[in-house]
């Protein structure tokens, strides 16, 4: 992301434009990992505000290498959020639902910034909303892929009947190399590039 901005014509705009979308993106995995922690403690698990996760500082979510790419290739990941099914009243069901918060706070921004762009669509601020709104849709799809340790995963285990949901979870160990088989092949493109670029037409 950084050298796509740079590589302007003008590099000190390039520069004043990349650090107003990376601070934004920064906010959006902020309120994605928050949307995580907040729900879980609505749906009575204290797990993620004992550890501090129940905020809205990004120094509390950002994890260092997830910041690092975002930086550089415009796709990052915060620290994952802490849950315990024990406390919840509705396991499967709740865990999706958790699961699913993070995702939705990327779409909720994806369809803001579009209504924003709409408004104010013309030169450099029509440049940053439509970078947010891409990056943000991408956030949201990406982590929808039903592939541990993906948001995805525990979404689709929530839906499972009771026999097939324990052999959806066998699956977890085998997950990230699942997930780099898929992207090294891009099959993660019929998930993320599909509907991203679909619904960037329609939001711009």
């Amino acid at each position: 992301m950084l050298f796509n901005f740079l590589s302007g014509a003008n590099p000190l705009i390039g520069l004043l434009a990349f650090l107003i979308v990376f601070s934004m993106l920064v906010v959006c995995i902020t309120i994605h990992e928050f949307s995580h922690a907040f729900i879980a403690l609505k749906l009575g698990d204290p797990t993620a505000k004992a550890s501090g996760r129940v905020t809205l500082n990004p120094l509390a979510h950002l994890d260092p290498v997830g910041t690092l790419l975002l930086a550089l290739v415009g796709f990052g990941w915060g620290k994952p959020v802490p849950f315990n099914l024990n406390f919840l009243r509705s396991p499967k069901r709740d865990a999706a639902l958790i699961s699913l918060a993070g995702p939705a706070s990327n779409f909720l921004f994806a369809v803001v910034f579009g209504l924003i762009h709409k408004v104010f669509g013309l030169g450099f601020i029509g440049n940053i909303l439509e970078s947010l709104v891409y990056f943000n849709l991408i956030l949201c799809f990406f982590n929808l892929i039903p592939v541990h340790p993906l948001d995805g995963f525990k979404v689709v285990w929530g839906f499972l009947p009771p026999d097939l949901s324990e052999q959806w979870l066998d699956l977890a160990p085998y997950g990230l190399w699942i997930l780099l088989l898929l992207i090294f092949a891009n099959v993660t493109d019929y998930f993320v590039s599909l509907p991203v670029g679909f619904l960037v037409k329609l939001l711009l």
